[in-house]
């Protein structure tokens, strides 16, 4: 869920910054659709309803933006790049998921204490949690702060990242294989999940979630070296973007299970917004949409712990939010967002990044006496 370094590589690609803070915001409003119900009309709550996709729209800018920042680095670098390529992606994404965690650990004593119901905190998954394994296959559900299965299964993807990138020599690769190897992915992707029964993304998480990342963070990897490729043909844009729409009319023509065509639909339209020039990429790369990229990691993992919290404090029986409520917890989350950005998020990722474990530092040339 990073975003390319502006002073690093040809460009920062500005467009895909924005769009990630829109699908953090989407995950938010998926989460709490059900507390919606006396305010949006069913239409729009079937619209939050499939705000679960967002992740996968993750997965594939994941893949892509790793691709961009490190793949060259891990082909030239050897072993000591790939340690130090681990560290840095630890020291991204652990800390906040850790201090979340610990907040949780806290709410959970008080219920404890006060003779309320843990069921959705099992204590004995807690040290999965803190290692972020948890959604490798070792649990049944999804528990503790629900979000946090996918990064789980991202820090799957970063360990498995620099074996597909010293697999091949990639930019030699054709075209023709290359979309050839997304083609095989995508229907892997549809295979696994007709094969458990399941026409949705949403389901089997327990038992999926790790494989669907996968696929969809090497969807990921392909959408950028076909963007290295193509980002300097004038109708590149177009072109991908025509192929977006054509994939869902046809899934929603045809009728086809999400599973089907949603990921091709990802992988197209985000392609488009990378090669593109248009008033779309343009909005999405506009400041205010940007700035929601730059915290949706903090977006993503507070909110809900922080809609439990909002609930014991405001929602009364009917669970129903007014929009008052809706307001103040959106403002909430924003806030929340804000600081967690700047006041752990970066910093700690920083004194991290700028104090590696001794297995993580690349090796000191000596001279030669």
């Amino acid at each position: 869920m990073s975003a390319p370094a502006r002073n690093d590589g040809p460009g920062h690609l500005d467009a895909l910054t924005g769009i990630r803070g829109i699908a953090a915001w989407a995950v938010v409003f998926y989460h709490i659709r059900l507390s919606l119900t006396g305010l949006f009309p069913p239409e729009a709550i079937a619209v939050m309803a499939r705000g679960y996709l967002a992740v996968d729209l993750f997965f594939i800018l994941s893949g892509f933006v790793i691709w961009y920042n490190y793949a060259e680095r891990l082909r030239t670098g050897g072993g000591a790049e790939t340690r130090l390529f681990l560290w840095r992606r630890i020291a991204r994404i652990w800390p906040l998921h850790a201090a979340i965690l610990l907040a949780m650990a806290g709410f959970v004593a008080v219920l404890v204490l006060t003779g309320r119901s843990t069921a959705g905190y099992p204590l004995g998954e807690l040290p999965l949690h803190l290692l972020l394994v948890q959604n490798w296959g070792f649990t049944p559900a999804l528990s503790w702060n629900h979000p946090a299965w996918s990064i789980s299964t991202e820090l799957a993807a970063y360990l498995v990242f620099p074996r597909i990138v010293l697999a091949a020599d990639w930019q030699r690769a054709s075209t023709a294989l290359l979309v050839g190897i997304a083609l095989v992915l995508l229907a892997a992707i549809q295979g696994l999940f007709a094969a458990h029964g399941y026409t949705t993304l949403g389901y089997g998480i327990e038992r999926l979630g790790l494989w669907r990342c996968l696929a969809a963070f090497m969807l990921g990897n392909i959408m950028c070296l076909l963007w290295q490729r193509w980002r300097g043909a004038a109708s590149g844009g177009l072109l991908a973007g025509l192929a977006c729409l054509g994939v869902i009319g046809a899934g929603l023509g045809l009728g086809l299970p999400e599973t089907a065509f949603a990921p091709a639909a990802f992988l197209t339209g985000l392609l488009a917004l990378a090669l593109g020039r248009g008033w779309l990429a343009g909005l999405l790369a506009s400041r205010p949409l940007v700035y929601l990229g730059e915290i949706s990691y903090s977006t993503y993992l507070a909110h809900f712990f922080l809609f439990i919290l909002w609930k014991i404090a405001f929602v009364d029986a009917s669970l129903q939010l007014g929009w008052a409520g809706l307001a103040g917890f959106l403002a909430l989350v924003l806030a929340a967002s804000v600081a967690l950005y700047h006041g752990l998020e970066k910093p700690a990722q920083r004194w991290l990044n700028a104090h590696p474990p001794r297995w993580a530092m690349r090796p000191v040339a000596v001279a030669a006496e």
